[in-house]
């Protein structure tokens, strides 16, 4: 086979993987209802403030979702006015959203596919990147097939990319720093020092990386960490032979060029230093990850959230599935295939790092992807803050571990035939390139189930309560909570957006002797599609069907404001009125409103704990 049929088969190749990741990440990219760190993204992205939403008063359902409107006039500047003063992230993606949403200008119907389709857009991109790293690191194109397969397939990819979130870049980051990690091992290797434009790139990389996330810091360390194994083997000379010794002055040159590089790299992530401590939201944002008392569960949580994820990276079933069955099915099925797949796995890194062509790159990713574990363990054993919890802060080392299972896999795939064993057990034996197809069809299958809302399913889930509140109220409906940052507006906008998608099907039902609600839920407004269908009613008439709202500040020192409140708030409201108090943190007495509370148990919905009081008259 020339030259020429190799690079076309690779290509077709890796195009192959990149039109399975468009499909698994663009395939019901809107389905999901959005939760309360995407309304944060949209809002700012378009330029818009959180600060508009009137507090301590009842407002109606286009003025609680008026941040989401697109304005033609908003620019870079009120990007980041809103963004550093309300939140506590840096601006790179979100001036890049901004400049995504001027190019398509979304509308209400297609704000959230828009808004998603940037984050998965970059998901693809890092199929090809995370091949070009793979080839280059291992010097294998095999290696960078198989992770960019990997990559394509992974339903933990998939789930980072369905988001309208940052994560997706900062993949594409990292692998463009782990690009300028793997020169500097290589020469290293070599005992020549880093090129002055690597030192320059490696910098520019990792300033936009730390300006995109901040636990961007946490890539930066991991990396320091595998240098570190890598100059300790070449002390062991595990790496390098002896007749490869170069005069001293090149060994100064290595290290001062890296320290260039580390300089440089503290020079650009200081700027946001002061941004970072001065944002009085920081605190507040993040306080969900602080550890409570250390009690023993407190230290078992992070073992547990840390292998649950490294699970999904290839596996994930719809564990998450409503039919306690599917659920069953699922957690056995994982589970066969893991007890299958990880003596292959075990059997095929111990053979990457013996193999001389291989070693050098598993020790980088190794030593990358253990230093990152053992940062994250660090912080939340010794510092107390479980980063483990969110699973999407894996991003900082996940292609580590994509281009580690390329590297293994390409150790699987060129085996004729491999053997899984546990113990004593007999072993169950299958040709190498069966067992690679099998596991990339686990994650094809987990893919599915992440775009298909049975894994990884949002925390917050609006969709579940609107037809509870649809179902127990007949009458006008407040819905209050409390607010302390933009996240609880948040909360709210996603009840409200639901409201909006769901209320088509019995209002043009009702209303307009409309019977096909099929079609009003592809339209996601019922407004828009009474428009289109019909002329009896106009959209005014329909938003009338809509529920107010009310977001009372959060006083911890002062409850008895945030009830009093809540209490002048209902006697200025027509009766009956149902008001459905959602995630509301202070204590309420509405006997002097005649409400009385709701003695019906509701289901639980994941995300907000309510209660309902239906208010008389009299």
């Amino acid at each position: 086979m020339t030259e020429l049929m190799i690079k076309n088969k690779q290509l077709l190749l890796l195009l192959l993987w990149m039109a399975i990741a468009l499909m698994l990440r663009f395939a019901n990219l809107d389905s999901k209802p959005l939760w309360t760190d995407e309304f944060s993204t949209l809002v700012f992205s378009l330029g818009n403030s959180f600060r508009g939403v009137p507090i301590d008063r009842a407002i109606d359902l286009p003025t609680l979702l008026q941040p989401l409107q697109f304005r033609p006039d908003a620019g870079i500047a009120d990007v980041l006015n809103h963004l550093l003063l309300e939140s506590n992230h840096p601006p790179v993606y979100f001036m890049l959203a901004h400049w995504w949403m001027r190019l398509f200008g979304p509308t209400e119907d297609s704000l959230v596919w828009i808004g998603r389709s940037l984050p998965a857009l970059l998901g693809v991109i890092s199929v090809p990147a995370i091949y070009f790293l793979g080839k280059f690191a291992f010097n294998s194109r095999l290696v960078g097939q198989c992770a960019a397969a990997m990559m394509a397939v992974s339903p933990y990819g998939i789930y980072l990319a369905q988001e309208a979130r940052h994560y997706t870049l900062g993949i594409l980051l990292v692998i463009a720093s782990l690009f300028c990690l793997t020169l500097a091992a290589q020469k290293l290797q070599q005992r020549a020092p880093l090129p002055v434009w690597a030192v320059l790139i490696w910098i520019v990389i990792n300033c936009l990386g730390i300006a995109s996330h901040y636990f961007f810091v946490l890539t930066l360390c991991a990396e320091a960490i595998a240098l570190i194994a890598v100059i300790w083997l070449q002390f062991n000379q595990k790496l390098a032979t002896s007749n490869n010794q170069q005069p001293n002055i090149w060994q100064f040159q290595i290290i001062w060029r890296l320290l260039a590089v580390a300089l440089g790299t503290l020079a650009g992530g200081l700027v946001w230093l002061p941004v970072f401590s001065s944002n009085k939201y920081g605190s507040e944002l993040t306080n969900w990850l602080v550890s409570g008392d250390r009690t023993l569960l407190d230290g078992i949580n992070p073992i547990v959230q840390a292998c649950a994820g490294w699970i999904t990276v290839v596996s994930l079933l719809p564990v998450e599935s409503p039919n306690l069955a599917v659920v069953a099915g699922s957690a056995i099925g994982m589970t066969i295939f893991l007890l299958w797949a990880l003596p292959l796995l075990r059997n095929a890194l111990k053979t990457s790092l013996k193999t001389p062509d291989t070693r050098l790159g598993t020790v980088i990713f190794g030593g990358f992807v253990l230093g990152a574990i053992f940062l994250f363990f660090s912080f939340a054993y010794i510092l107390g803050i479980d980063l483990t919890r969110g699973p999407r802060y894996n991003f900082v080392y996940f292609p580590g571990v994509i281009l580690l299972l390329g590297a293994i896999l390409a150790v699987i795939y060129s085996t004729p035939t491999v053997k899984s064993r546990w113990f004593n057990l007999p072993a169950v034996e299958i040709s190498g390139k069966k067992a690679v197809m099998l596991i990339l069809a686990m994650g094809f299958v987990s893919g599915i189930t992440v775009n298909s809302n049975l894994g990884y399913r949002k925390y917050y889930k609006p969709d579940l309560l609107i037809p509870i509140i649809r179902e127990v109220s007949k009458v006008p409906v407040l819905i209050a909570t409390t607010q302390n940052t933009h996240v609880e507006i948040g909360e709210l906008m996603g009840i409200g957006l639901e409201w909006e998608r769901s209320s088509a099907a019995d209002f043009v039902a009702d209303v307009a002797d409309v019977t096909d609600v099929t079609d009003v839920r592809k339209k996601g407004s019922a407004a828009d599609f009474v428009t289109d269908v019909t002329d009896v009613r106009k959209k005014e008439e329909v938003k009338a069907f809509s529920p107010q709202f009310l977001l009372v500040k959060q006083r911890r020192d002062a409850p008895e404001i945030v009830a009093g409140i809540l209490d002048q708030t209902l006697s200025k409201l027509e009766r009956p009125l149902d008001l459905w108090l959602v995630n509301f943190r202070a204590p309420v007495n509405l006997a002097a409103q005649k409400c009385q509370l709701e003695s019906r148990q509701f289901p639980g919905v994941d995300g907000y704990e309510y209660e309902v009081y239906h208010c008389s008259r009299s």
